[in-house]
C-alpha cells in the first residue's frame, strides 16, 4: 500500500490524516496516510528517511517547516518557486519535487464555495510569512484590482510585494501589487485575508478598524471549534462576512491528492461532516 504522512512541529492536532482517509474512500485509492512530528533540529533528515522506504510516495509539509522544505528540494513547481515555500513533497525519477498547494486551496474556497468573486476586487493581505508567501501568486492570478500587502515589519512586506513588482517573469502584475504599514491603512478592502497567527496567539494586529466596511469579506486562515479571534474583531467592526481556513486546508488536501494521485476527490460533501 503506497504510504503517506503530514509532517509538523506540533502535529498532533492535524485533520490532515481524516481528510486523505475520506478522499481514499471516495475515490477508491488505496494508500494510508499518518502524522510525523519533525525535529526541529532533524527535519531535513526526517524527510530523507521518510523516503528511503520505498512505499512511502509523499509527504504534506505544514509549519514550521515550509520553507526549510523549499530549500531541501531538488526541483520546484512554478508555484512553490513563486511562493519560496513548499507543502507538498513527492519524488521524480529519484529527485525530491516540491510544490504548493495552499494558494489554490485559499482561492477555490473563497471562489467555489462561499460565492467571493476575486476579480477586480480590492484585497488586503496581511502577513508577509510562509502563510503570505503560499497565497500571493493565486491570488494576483484572480486578477483583482489591487492587492495590498501588510504587516508588523513594514520590509518583510515590501519585499515580498518586490518579488512581483517590476519582475520580468511576472509583467502583469506590477501595478497590481503594494505594501503599506500598518499606520498607513485607512480605507475599506472589499476582502481581508488574514495570513498571520493573530488567532493563535490571541494578539490581534494593530491596524484600524476602518479596513473593514458592511460590504467586506474576511477571510482568517486559521481555524477552529470557535470562531477565530481575528474573526470577532471583524465581525465587531461591521465586517459583512466572516470566514476561516477549513475549507482552504480541505482544498489544499484535494489539490495535493490530486498532485500524487492525479484524481481530484470531490470535496462538497466533506466540508460539512469534518466542520
Amino acid at each position: 500500500m503506497d504510504c503517506y504522512a503530514v509532517i509538523g512541529n506540533p502535529v498532533s492536532h492535524s485533520k490532515s490524516p481524516l481528510i486523505h482517509k475520506a478522499f481514499s474512500e471516495q475515490t477508491g485509492e488505496r494508500l494510508s496516510y499518518e502524522k510525523i512530528e519533525g525535529g526541529l533540529s532533524s527535519f531535513e533528515s526526517n524527510v530523507r528517511d521518510f523516503f528511503t522506504k520505498p512505499n512511502n510516495k509523499g509527504l504534506n509539509v505544514t509549519v514550521p517547516f515550509k520553507e526549510r522544505a523549499y530549500a531541501l528540494c531538488d526541483e520546484l513547481t512554478p508555484r512553490a518557486k513563486a511562493a519560496e515555500a513548499v507543502n507538498t513533497l513527492y519524488l521524480n525519477n529519484g529527485d525530491l519535487v516540491g510544490d504548493n498547494t495552499d494558494g489554490r486551496g485559499l482561492v477555490v474556497d473563497l471562489e467555489q464555495n462561499y460565492g467571493v468573486a476575486l476579480r477586480d476586487k480590492r484585497i488586503l493581505l496581511i502577513g508577509a510569512g510562509g502563510a503570505s508567501k503560499g497565497v500571493m501568486l493565486p491570488l494576483l492570478e484572480a486578477n483583482p484590482e489591487r492587492l495590498v500587502v501588510t504587516n508588523r515589519t513594514l520590509s518583510k512586506a515590501e519585499q515580498l510585494v518586490g518579488r512581483y513588482k517590476g519582475n520580468p517573469d511576472f509583467p502583469e502584475y506590477g501595478d497590481k501589487v503594494f505594501s503599506e504599514s500598518f499606520d498607513a491603512l485607512d480605507e475599506a478592502f472589499d476582502v481581508v485575508i488574514n495570513g498571520t497567527s493573530a488567532s493563535l496567539s490571541g494578539e490581534l494586529p494593530k491596524i484600524s478598524p476602518a479596513i473593514f466596511s458592511d460590504s467586506t469579506y474576511v477571510y482568517d486562515m486559521m481555524y477552529g471549534d470557535q470562531e477565530t479571534v481575528f474573526n470577532r474583531w471583524a465581525i465587531r467592526c461591521g465586517a459583512k462576512q466572516t470566514m476561516d481556513g477549513l475549507g482552504m486546508l480541505i482544498e489544499q488536501a484535494a489539490e495535493a491528492f490530486r498532485v500524487w494521485r492525479n484524481i481530484m476527490p470531490d470535496t462538497k460533501e466533506y466540508r460539512s461532516s469534518l466542520r
